[in-house]
């Protein structure tokens, strides 16, 4: 028995042993590299992204610093995921730091509260133990372990950078030609590219548009969409996919781009400057509603917004929500595999889109701060922009993969290039100006409206479907008004929305526990106006 079990034990320690034998040689063994420098990124980048990223890193590190570098990937989900990972180890890390420190009070709530708020040293009533938390922070270098937050949009980023937790990449002293106007201009299309203060940086363009199966329409004898609104007709009812806004910041993105539109199409003249709160008032609900039409409409809600033109291709659904390079990515490995007859196509909706930045930003307390600066110089330079839109085997382009991102560089688009490019015919700072984006307008709203969207939406998604399927039947909106009336009501209108997003802070004076009733509260109340909605249908009102 003895001599059966021994041998076994022994294979056992040695499996178990392995990692712990190979660990200090983990880089070496993986890339092939001694001893190389490594910058630790987290991001929800594409496998093909971060492939040629790396390779071209490299290249540049090697020509740069006559020294070797390995990226060292960290991926624990989408952009909400990434987020949250972000701020629970900022609070591990300083809590830590904080308790070390035997000066000061006791870890609590409030310091919990103060420390990351970048309203706290200008709040009259926040009191001293909470503004020192908060000195306290800015001014240390507490790390995560993390070098390079990258990707996400420029939501998430300047809420990092407010917070602190993202920090001055320096790009600004290092290079200060790349900032030129006429190479990265600060801000487009009322959207931030990069902080002034060089908190992030941005990357590439992203906009949005509507993704459709070009067989599928073909059955059912429909023409293709051109905006928006299309996707909230009845016709595509069960017939749509989207992405979940709560855990995809880009599908987030999309949505308040429907909404900005919404509001745009109702201010008279165009972008006045000063809108009357009843035009706001008008834009937001027919935006709200259009989101809740198109949610209504959905087959699929996918967990991540790359999913959405997949299942769109594979015939799911007949119209999708989709950031451009996901669904030209799409579009152009759809061709190749279907001998250049595509059955998916990326169409960007009449009216404009916004345009807005992925961008990168160096975190506080980066445990190697030179790479890693060396890395943001690498993403917003030459090298680095070359590798978005540029073909595959072009001077400067990627090795493997066509990325079909649109890089920030202007000078990038001039025709010298065009030969080079994967989509020469698409120049975003073209196509995104005609429609500017009215940050004042939705931006700080912008946590509330994926919290609004999932408590009139998601949520109650069973009965909202219901309801606009029994107001579909009745012949539409128009023939069952009453039913519509009631399908159309939110929990407030623009003008209350600034009190109604103070209700979803959690602070001193506001539990997580009464935050969660506000969207209970909000949620029983869609659901009692969608089954009211459905029975009204049913009567023909």
């Amino acid at each position: 028995m003895k001599n059966r079990i021994l041998p076994a034990l022994l294979l056992l320690g040695a499996v178990l042993a392995l990692p712990f034998l190979l660990r200090t040689k983990d880089n070496q063994i993986a890339t092939g590299l001694k001893n190389p420098d490594v910058v630790v990124v987290i991001s929800a980048h594409s496998e093909p992204m971060k492939h040629e990223f790396e390779v071209g890193f490299q290249k540049y590190y090697r020509e740069k610093f006559n020294r070797d570098v390995v990226i060292d990937w960290r991926s624990p989900g989408g952009t909400s995921d990434i987020v949250r990972y972000i701020s629970d180890r900022y609070e591990a890390e300083f809590r830590f730091e904080w308790e070390a420190d035997s000066s000061n009070p006791p870890w609590n709530n409030n310091i919990a509260a103060a420390y990351k708020n970048p309203n706290t040293l200008n709040d009259p009533n926040a009191d001293e133990e909470a503004k020192r938390a908060r000195r306290k922070f800015l001014e240390s270098k507490v790390g995560i372990g993390i070098d390079i937050f990258a990707g996400g949009g420029t939501f998430e980023h300047s809420r990092q950078a407010r917070i602190g937790y993202g920090v001055d990449g320096g790009i600004h002293k290092r290079h200060p030609e790349f900032l030129k106007p006429e190479i990265i201009p600060q801000s487009f299309g009322g959207d931030e590219i990069y902080e002034k203060n060089g908190k992030y940086y941005g990357v590439c363009l992203s906009s949005f548009g509507i993704c459709c199966n070009l067989d599928r329409l073909k059955e059912m004898n429909q023409a293709a969409p051109k905006r928006w609104r299309d996707l909230g007709q009845g016709v595509f009812f069960n017939k749509v996919i989207a992405a979940d806004p709560t855990k995809s910041g880009s599908a987030n993105k999309c949505f308040e781009v429907i909404l900005q539109q919404e509001m745009h199409e109702a201010v008279t003249p165009r972008n006045a400057p000063k809108p009357p709160a009843d035009q706001l008032d008008r834009g937001w609900a027919n935006g709200m509603n259009l989101i809740k039409r198109i949610l209504a409409n959905t087959r699929n809600i996918t967990d991540s917004a790359g999913k959405v033109t997949r299942d769109v291709a594979a015939g799911e659904g007949v119209l999708g929500m989709a950031i451009d390079f996901y669904g030209l990515t799409e579009q152009e490995w759809n061709e190749f595999v279907l001998d250049g007859k595509p059955v998916i196509r990326y169409i960007a909706p009449e009216g404009g889109t916004a345009v807005s930045a992925d961008p990168a930003q160096l975190l506080r307390g980066a445990p190697h701060r030179e790479a890693a600066e060396a890395f943001l110089d690498f993403l917003v330079g030459p090298e680095g922009q070359k590798l978005l839109d540029f073909k595959v085997g072009t001077p400067g382009g990627p090795v493997k993969y066509a990325l079909r991102r649109s890089p920030v560089r202007k000078d990038l688009y001039e025709a010298k290039y065009r030969s080079f490019r994967a989509d020469p015919d698409y120049d975003p700072y073209v196509s995104g100006s005609s429609f500017v984006y009215r940050g004042d307008w939705t931006g700080r709203y912008f946590t509330m409206l994926r919290v609004l969207i999932r408590c009139i939406g998601l949520d109650v998604q069973d009965e909202l479907r219901a309801a606009w399927k029994a107001i579909i039947q009745a012949g539409g909106p128009e023939k069952v008004p009453q039913a519509y009336a009631e399908f159309c009501k939110l929990p407030f209108s623009y003008r209350e929305a600034s009190k109604a997003a103070g209700l979803l802070r959690v602070s001193r004076t506001r539990t997580a526990v009464e935050v969660a009733a506000v969207c209970r509260q909000w949620s029983d109340q869609a659901r009692k106006q969608y089954l009211k909605a459905a029975e009204l249908a049913r009567e023909g009102k």
